[in-house]
């Protein structure tokens, strides 16, 4: 009979302060509290993350602790986000699920954020199948686009990653010249829902191999808006529909074609997605078509475990936990941890 273990779930890494609790792979309960500051400048300003986790952090895991109806000191062991990310915000977390451990007395399990985007889809779900290895990993957020052979949940190689700015990035940059709050992303999708998405015409960058580039699309979407905005300064408003719609659709156009290359590269029909943009209709909508006109086996991960959130971070912990692969206390935080 399965030992039941209760994990602890912390993550930090950039603006959102999450816990969650997990019976072995199954969420009891997964809190975030989300930082509006940032929402007035456009994007996050890390001192001002980092000082909101410290405000956040204790009522976040009390919260997750309370609705999961665990007491603290039931706790098998402590998972957190050790990278990459903002080192400010990594450090709050950090020191916290260090704390605690220690005074508890119960094993620390670092975990890699981005290994945890791709391994939510190991949480237990009655409507959701879990990925056999190997498979194609495939991260979409504001800080990472990565291509990733995936042979075990720890057995991890990055095959091709964007060159400069993330799809996220991308999304929150165009977004922010059309006047829309950050994040822009999930207001460009529900925009381009309502325009032509052939209105205008992007170039797709030309980058060898499974790499990606985003900073030459992002140039070109500002150039014909401030082109058009001279002759029209209403050109927005009159035409905010089908600018969202046109970039969106060349955005997600940039990273299927590097999905499809590496998929054909290294045999693989398993594609798992991970990330805040993986909430992205168009994205899900691309490869849903795929997985039919192909035979793709296509994992999208549940909407509320997209975005960051500490239920991914209690899972990879609680892998880690069964197979004994614990952290050390004087063990650094890392901005740009590696797979």
């Amino acid at each position: 009979m399965k030992k039941t273990c209760y994990i602890l779930g912390i993550e930090s890494s950039c603006d959102d302060t999450a816990a969650a609790v997990l019976k072995n792979d199954e969420v009891l309960s997964n809190c975030i509290a989300n930082q509006k500051i940032h929402q007035s400048y456009g994007g996050v300003v890390p001192e001002l993350a980092s000082r909101a986790h410290q405000a956040n952090i204790v009522p976040v895991v009390q919260q997750a602790l309370s609705i999961a109806n665990i007491d603290k000191k039931e706790l098998s062991a402590i998972a957190y986000t050790r990278g990459p990310g903002l080192l400010g915000s990594l450090l709050v977390g950090s020191a916290f699920a260090k704390s605690l451990a220690l005074s508890l007395n119960i094993p620390l399990i670092e975990v890699n954020h981005m290994q945890a985007h791709l391994l939510c889809h190991f949480i237990k779900s009655e409507d959701r199948p879990v990925p056999t290895f190997p498979f194609l990993g495939v991260t979409l957020s504001g800080g990472h686009t990565q291509l990733v052979l995936v042979e075990s949940h720890f057995e991890m190689k990055e095959i091709g990653k964007t060159r400069d700015d993330a799809i996220g990035e991308a999304f929150d940059k165009c977004g922010k010249l059309m006047g829309l709050n950050y994040p822009a992303g999930p207001e460009i999708d529900r925009l381009a829902k309502l325009g032509d998405p052939d209105a205008f015409a992007f170039p797709i960058p030309k980058v060898e191999g499974l790499d990606v580039s985003y900073s030459g699309l992002k140039t070109a979407f500002i150039n014909l808006v401030h082109k058009n905005s001279h002759k029209n300064p209403n050109f927005i408003d009159d035409n905010l529909n089908d600018l969202c719609a046109s970039i969106q659709k060349t955005l997600v156009a940039v990273i299927m074609q590097k999905i499809i290359q590496a998929k054909e590269k290294y045999h693989l029909n398993r594609i798992v997605i991970g990330g805040g943009v993986a909430a992205n209709s168009e994205i899900r909508k691309k490869l849903s078509h795929k997985a039919k006109e192909n035979q793709w086996e296509v994992f999208l991960p549940a909407f509320q475990h997209t975005t960051d959130n500490a239920a991914m971070i209690g899972i990879v912990g609680y892998q880690k936990l069964i197979n004994q692969q614990f952290g050390m206390m004087n063990q650094s935080v890392s901005a740009r941890l590696s797979l």
